[in-house]
């Protein structure tokens, strides 16, 4: 495999390991904050998440214009992450999906709340964007402009996640490895929920556990799970070489 730069090596694999899990099909994406230019974030061209290579990867301004290569046709809903970056300087990833397991959570009442540890930082106030609510009701549910996705944002305020109504939600992370452990425990939670509440009363986690799991998940969880990902998916793993204050890799190998 071809050297490149480790924050894209880990970006593609990434889309890799969400694809592989479940929380992106042939839709879906995830992009990062650029290294070197807080108001430009990377994630790859129109194309299914478990074919993603390095050449596909594009860089945006935070209004999603194009600003490097033009390896081919942009995710028409790019924008969700520009607005995301522009409105939380603290997010350094994003995720938006569509899993078959958290959609039904955007259309009913009963809120998605977290019922085990690993999945406490989806947080116990999911907010749930609709997009009629401002832009009618003969949208193609897509966020396909920056006004639309600076709504989503200013709903999403300072929450790791919001649903989107009969579509999908997005994913914050304080790193790509960060926003993908999220991500994939946000969907196996919300599987678990759905056969938890045909049983019965569910209990959830507390606000204290949520805030104490939240406090506690040091890098090295993050990185027992990335391992375990790369090798499912035939990628390399890279060992030491991730800040964990900022996100991206220490070193361009």
């Amino acid at each position: 495999m071809t050297d490149i730069p480790g924050h894209i090596e880990d970006l593609v694999t990434a889309n890799r390991i969400l694809a592989h899990e479940r929380v992106l099909d042939s839709f879906g994406h995830v992009s990062i904050r650029d290294p070197g230019r807080a108001g430009v974030y990377l994630m790859s061209r129109a194309r299914a998440p478990g074919l993603v290579e390095a050449g596909d990867i594009m860089a945006f301004s935070l209004t999603g214009e194009n600003v490097g290569s033009s390896p081919g046709k942009p995710y028409s809903e790019r924008f969700i992450h520009g607005a995301v970056y522009e409105a939380r300087p603290d997010v350094m990833s994003v995720v938006h999906s569509h899993g078959p397991s958290v959609v039904p959570f955007t259309v009913v009442a009963r809120p998605m709340r977290p019922l085990m540890h690993l999945c406490a930082p989806i947080g116990d106030n999911i907010p749930n964007w609709d997009i009629a609510a401002r832009f009618g009701d003969a949208t193609n549910m897509l966020v396909t402009g920056i006004d639309m996705a600076r709504d989503l944002a200013r709903v999403l305020g300072r929450e790791t996640m919001a649903l989107m109504r009969g579509h999908g939600c997005v994913v914050t992370g304080s790193s790509l490895r960060d926003a993908v452990f999220t991500s994939v425990y946000m969907e196996m939670n919300a599987d678990m929920q759905i056969k938890a509440m045909a049983m019965g009363e569910v209990t959830y986690l507390s606000a204290g556990e949520i805030a104490a799991v939240r406090s506690g998940r040091a890098g090295f969880t993050l990185e027992r799970a990335w391992e375990d990902w790369c090798a499912r998916v035939g990628r390399r793993y890279i060992p030491g070489a991730w800040d964990y204050g900022t996100g991206f890799s220490r070193t361009d190998r």
